[in-house]
Formats: C-alpha cells, structure tokens, sequence
C-alpha cells in the first residue's frame, strides 16, 4: 500500500513538472520585459558641460521661509525647481499612482497565498423506520469539524490538506459503537494540463499589473520631467518680465531726462515752447509702458508661485520674487543624430509603448492558453480511523490501516470556441496598433528633437541680431540727442530714436530668454532636464492609520 501512494505521488510530481512544457514556446511567447528601478526613477541631465568649457553652478538647498511675508525675495532657477519638486500640486497628485500600483501588484502575487479553512457541523436527525412489527423512530446526533489548507500552485493547480473530525451518537440497535468517532485525513491535487496549465500562464495578471507598475513609473517620472521644464520656462518668463520692467522704467527715465534737457533750451530762448509739450508727450507714453510692463510682471510672478506652490508666496500675497539666475547665452554645437538616438532612448513615451507591447505579447500567450481544451486530473488519496473514542479513532487513523485512492479525469471541450477565437485575435490586432504606435511615435520624437534644435539656433541668431540691433539704435539715439542740442533736430526725434532703441533692448531680452527656453524645450525633447545634477523621485507612500 505504501508503495503505491509514493508511486502515486511520484507520478503527479512528474506530471505537474512537465505540465508546462506541455506547449512549446514559438517567437516571442516568453519574452518578459524587465525595468530597472532607475530608469524610471532617475531622470539624467543634459549636460551642456560636455559642449563647452564653462562650469554649471552649484545647486542651492531648499528655499525655508520665515513666518512673516516678505516685502521680496530673490530665488534662483535651481531654487525654485527644488521648491517645485516639493510642493507642485500636479505632482503631488502622480507620486500617489506608483504606490497604488505597487499595491495591485502584492493583490495579484497574494492569489497563491495558502489559505486555511474550518467548518463546524451540528446535525440531529429523527428517521423513521419500519421493523418487523411496526414503525419506529431511529433518533442520531452528530458534530463534525472539518479543517483543511489550501495550496494555490503557479502551474495552474492546486493542493488541499483536510482532516475531519466526527462524532456520532445514535438509538440505531445497528450501531456497534454508541457514540462512535470518525477521523479522515486527506491530501489531493487537481491539475489541468491544457487549458490554465503551465507557471507562465497561471503569472499573466502579475506580469499584467507588474508592467502597469513601471507604466506608472513612467508616467511619474515625465510629470517630474513636465514640472521642472515647465517651472524653468516660468522662470525665464519671470526673468524676461523682470528686465522688460527695468527697461520701461529707464525708458521713462531716458523721457525725463529729455523733458528736462527741453526745459533747459526753452528757458534759454533757444527753443519754441512746442518742444516742452513733445518732451510731456513722451513722457506720458513711456509711463503707459511701464503700467504694462507691471502688470505682465506681476502675472508672471503670480504664475511662478502657482507653479511652485510654496507656504509663505501664496497667490494673493505681495511678495515679488526678484529672479537672480542670469542667463549666460553661449552657442552650442549638437549632433542631431545622437540626440534623436538619446531621445528614443530616454523618452518615457517609448518606454510606456514597449510596456503595452510587453503586455499584449503575455495577453496573446494567456488567451492563447484559453483558447484550449479543458483538462485536469485529480486526485486525492485518505486515511480513516474509526473507534469508540477519539483518541481510539486517531490511533487508527496513525497506523494508516485503512486508505483511499481516486483519481479521475475531466475534459470540457467547447463547441465552436468563438468568444476564445475573437478574444485571441483582438490580442493580436492590439499588438499590431501598438507597434504602429511606437512608429509613429519613435518619427514624432525625432520630429521634436530637430525642431528644438533648429528653434535653438534660430534663437541664437535673433541674439546676435538683437545685440547688433540694440548697439546701433544706441548709436543713433546718441546722435539724436548731440543733434538736438546743435539745434538741428526735435525732441519727436530724440524721443522716437530714444523709443527705437528701448524697443532694441527689450527684443533683445526676449531673444536671450527664448534661448533659454529653447534649451529647455530641447532637453524636454530627448527626455532629460538641464544641468549637471541627476534628479530622483521616489513615490508618495504615507503610513496608514
């Protein structure tokens, strides 16, 4: 007897080995993709060191208010993304997403957790009975503790432990033993071969939700990216709003200064009273610039405070945050063809579609499997005891006097199988889309890149245009004035010469700073962030009460 329960199990051990094997892998059925943590939760700089000799400033730590509101407040650009990193509201948000991701991972890793179960039966029973003399009444009690454990399998089956525990008494004059126990102990195996058979089909959900895991990183890690390259082009915005203020204010300065210079020739008798009235006028214009130049100042400051979301520089405060990074516009020279090699490569969106291919690849293996007949094998092999007592009972049931075998066979095989079919093949055309996907996508990345590059080039010659343009029209407003006081010209002159070379000098500021932006929409576009520091984020885990 003995022998033939190792044989047994020798066999089903043999059986549950080779189940998986039972459908050869074709093509790429057992391809699995695997992230490494740092490719979604580092984020690499594009380091411009590695295109000139300059070094990159060194960052600064994380701005710490006091309690009063500031009248100002000068944050740098390194600053202001490290306050964003930590108080962004968007992001604050996307940080939650990995945690629960991860958490519907241990949900679908928890399904071959062992479980234990118990059941407690109390039955009495009054039966009738017919006898040789007349009708009788047969009156039993009897509780039953039934108490087993669960083992789910990766290949598709499972294992269950159970040992029961009864005990009977009864009026029955056929009963030998009044009360009597009963003890069963009990292991079986169930085991499909085809269909839900095999470690990799049983682990298609864990790979599912273990891809929808890195597809949150993913998607984590471009919001990091999208805030800080959003928070830079609001600085340089802030920047740019800044110098347009100053150059207003030296505008109507420049106005003053004319006025008074009016003043002077008209007090002297060398000028008509006219030229008084165009020096006001001018004066009066350069005044309306400076309201505008304010008030777009103050929505850019408005529109950096939103962004970095700190206690202390709300919205509705009057604190003006006074932007000290200067831009330092140096001419790079890039390699196109290595930055679209980097952007495909760094680019989350590539990521993501891999991750759906990864997924539709195990989607196609599982539906394949369940495209199959189903067939299992079971079987299940018991000790009894029986005894007066129970520890009678259990003795017996130690001395395994008494066992039983059975195994069986069950086979379900669909007629038509059409829902399997169509669910098999939409797998596939998903696949299919897919991969047109990431074509698409992999000639839209190079499409950015080469437009940020040739935008940044672009913005380098209206630079040295505006540079070229603001040096001249100084010139010429210098010589507007020189004429002026030789009595050759007007103040409308001196003034619209004087308009001619501000309006230089604020075209000029708006090349630099769109320069600057040009970097960052260049560095967005290869995936990365400006600088030299990699920049990391960890997901928002808060302990559970």
């Amino acid at each position: 007897m003995k022998q033939m329960v190792k044989t047994g199990f020798w066999c089903l051990g043999i059986m549950a080995l080779l189940v998986g094997c039972s459908q050869p892998p074709t093509g790429t059925d057992f391809f699995e993709m695997d992230v490494p943590t740092e490719k979604t939760r580092s984020i690499d700089a594009l380091n411009l060191d590695n295109y000139r000799s300059a070094k990159q400033p060194t960052i600064p730590s994380v701005l710490e208010l006091p309690d009063e509101p500031l009248e100002k407040l000068d944050l740098a650009l390194d600053q202001c993304r490290a306050l964003a990193m930590e108080n962004n509201l968007d992001l604050k948000v996307q940080l939650y997403a990995p945690t629960i991701s991860q958490e519907s991972v241990n949900a679908e890793r928890a399904k071959f957790e062992a479980s234990f179960s118990a059941n407690v039966n109390y039955e009495k029973r009054d039966q009738a009975t017919v006898s040789v003399a007349n009708l009788e009444g047969t009156q039993s009690d009897s509780g039953t503790v039934n108490m087993g454990v669960n083992i789910p399998l990766q290949t598709g089956g499972e294992i269950s432990f159970n040992l029961a525990d009864n005990r009977t008494k009864t009026n029955s004059p056929d009963s030998k033993l009044n009360p009597y126990y009963v003890n069963d102990l009990s292991i079986s195996i169930s085991q499909p071969l085809l269909r839900n058979a095999g470690v990799r089909t049983n682990t298609h959900y864990i790979r599912i939700a273990e891809y929808n895991k890195s597809i949150s990183d993913a998607q984590t890690k471009l919001e990091v990216i999208s805030v800080i390259a959003a928070m830079d082009r609001v600085y340089w915005r802030l920047y740019a709003a800044a110098k347009q203020s100053e150059v207003r204010r030296q505008q109507y300065e420049l106005a003053n200064a004319q006025l008074e210079r009016a003043q002077r020739f008209v007090d002297a008798g060398e000028r008509s009273q006219i030229e008084i009235r165009r020096a006001e006028a001018g004066l009066a214009q350069s005044l309306e610039s400076i309201i505008i130049a304010e008030n777009l100042l103050r929505d850019r400051q408005r529109e950096l405070k939103q962004t970095v979301n700190k206690p202390g520089l709300e919205m509705r405060g009057t604190t003006a945050i006074i932007p000290t990074t200067e831009p330092n516009p140096i001419h790079y020279t890039f390699d196109a063809d290595t930055l679209v090699k980097q952007a495909i490569e760094n680019r989350m969106e590539m990521l993501k579609l891999e991750l759906e291919i990864a997924k539709s690849i195990s989607s196609i293996h599982y539906l394949r499997n369940q495209a199959l007949p189903l067939v299992s094998v079971d079987y299940s092999y018991s000790i009894n005891g029986l005894g007066p007592t129970r520890s009678d009972s259990l003795d017996m049931l130690g001395e395994n006097r008494f066992g039983d075998h059975t195994i069986g066979l069950k086979l379900l095989i669909p007629l038509g199988n059409q829902a399997a079919e169509s669910n098999l093949r939409a797998a596939y055309y998903s696949r299919m889309q897919t991969l047109a996907s990431k074509e698409n996508r992999t000639k839209m990345i190079e499409v950015e890149v080469l437009n940020a590059l040739d935008q940044l080039e672009s913005n380098w010659q209206r630079i040295l245009a505006a540079r070229q343009s603001t040096l001249l029209e100084n010139r010429l407003y210098q010589a507007e004035i020189r004429e002026f006081q030789n009595g050759l010209s007007t103040s409308t002159d001196v003034l619209e010469a004087q308009t001619n070379f501000v309006n230089a000098q604020s075209t000029e500021i708006n090349a630099v700073t769109e320069y600057q932006i040009a970097l960052v929409d260049l560095s967005y576009a290869t995936g990365t962030l400006l600088g030299a520091a990699q920049i990391n984020w960890n997901p928002t885990a808060p302990p559970l009460d």
